[in-house]
């Protein structure tokens, strides 16, 4: 990255921040994902159960094999022995003390966009776990709301189906086809425009490209 992107992200992550504080988040703005991680694991108090939906940037910064390597109580969907075991984890995850995620889009005004095909993870935002821990990379923020929801649905969603075995439009193409595929991931379409309670979700901007 060149000093000239650093110095862009950086002056949009600042902004981003005061958006996000007025509308009752908990932010900061970390230059690289060594600092990301550093800042993350400051936040998960030890002994904490930790948990996570669909969270591509946390795992770029190296969260999820912390939190596995530290004095946590880990629930991971991913060791899960069948596709029930995976469910019933999912749920569980729901009640945790730290929910780790990403978002597929955020605005300039303090807005996320999420999108998802199962809702375990928008539902996790929503209500349940008692912190709510957001990874973001700079490539996430748009100039407006509109412009997130954008690119949730015609970039982040696109991308994250070549992930998955479904068939649908956006898979085949690379373009977004507004289906109603059975194997659809665009089910659920969540904006979290305000935290309540104040501070219940963090975000931590990362001044690199994170996920998709």
């Amino acid at each position: 990255m060149t000093d000239y992107q650093a110095s862009y992200y950086e002056k949009r992550g600042q902004k981003l921040v005061k958006s996000l504080l007025d509308r009752g988040f908990d932010a900061c703005y970390c230059e690289n994902k060594a600092a990301a991680l550093e800042k993350a694991l400051s936040l998960i108090p030890q002994g904490s159960l930790v948990s996570w939906g669909g969270a591509t940037s946390a795992q770029e910064i190296g969260l999820m094999d912390a939190v596995r390597a530290g004095n946590y109580r880990v629930l991971d969907r991913d060791t899960a022995k069948d596709q029930e075991q995976k469910l019933d984890g999912m749920r569980q995850a729901l009640l945790c003390d730290v929910f780790l995620t990403g978002a597929n889009a955020l605005s300039l005004d303090g807005q996320m966009v999420n999108i998802d095909g199962t809702g375990n993870r928008v539902a996790a935002m929503c209500y349940g776990p008692g912190t709510v821990l957001v990874i973001a990379g700079m490539n996430k923020v748009c100039d407006s709301l509109e412009e997130a929801v954008t690119r949730a649905r015609t970039v982040a969603a696109p991308i994250n189906a070549q992930r998955f075995p479904g068939k649908t439009p956006c898979r085949a193409a690379g373009a977004c086809g507004d289906c109603k595929s059975p194997d659809c991931i665009c089910n659920q379409i969540l904006i979290t425009r305000r935290c309540r309670p104040a501070g219940r979700i963090k975000f931590i901007l990362v001044g690199e490209n994170l996920g998709f």
